[in-house]
């Protein structure tokens, strides 16, 4: 009679790789604002929320799942480097979204849409984002894809004559989007 295996239930639960998440492991790639890539520094995995809804009984209510998600903004700060374009690039986006100095600023932005859609445009109104985590090797694990990303916030620059030592400025911006899809490592949502 031939033997049968017998997979014990807590294996199939067990986790496959014991290596852990590292917090330096990531890159972050914005379409639209390429000069913030390279000296992004660190950026959040947003968080997200289910609302809940309460089902009532005559004992008491009972929470249920609800059918929204709420998104948290994502958040990155990235070293400014000595000729702001880093930072001009997040500014000039934001500027022409929420056209500071006339109400026609925001009707030319949305008539002169490009034809062919080029993520560097000052045109488009919004982009796109990756979060690549990175394994213990530095290679890309899970892809987190941002959809129609556009700043909200942009931290201001203090300038200060009386710092003792050479420091370099770091800014942080925060951002809205639709919605962000996982990808694992083979490349399926997950």
């Amino acid at each position: 009679m031939p033997s049968r295996q017998v997979t014990h239930p807590m294996k199939l639960q067990q986790v496959s790789n014991r290596n852990f998440l590292s917090v330096v492991g990531f890159k972050m790639i914005l379409n639209r604002c390429p000069k913030v890539d390279f000296l992004c520094n660190s950026a959040n995995l947003p968080s997200i929320t289910l609302g809940v809804a309460e089902q009532a009984t005559y004992l008491r209510n009972i929470p249920v799942p609800g059918d929204k998600i709420q998104y948290d903004d994502l958040r990155i700060t990235f070293v400014v480097d000595e000729d702001m374009e880093n930072y001009l690039q997040i500014y000039q986006w934001m500027t022409s979204l929420g056209f500071p100095e006339s109400v026609g600023q925001y009707s030319e932005l949305l008539a002169n849409k490009p034809e062919v859609d080029n993520p560097a445009d000052p045109r488009n109104e919004r982009s796109d984002g990756t979060l690549q985590i990175l394994n213990s090797n530095l290679l890309p694990s899970v892809t987190v894809k941002f959809r129609d990303l556009f700043p909200v916030s942009l931290s201001g620059v203090p300038f200060n004559a009386t710092a003792e030592d050479q420091q370099y400025y770091t800014a942080e911006a925060s951002f809205k989007y639709t919605l962000y899809d996982v990808i694992d490592v083979n490349g399926k949502k997950v």
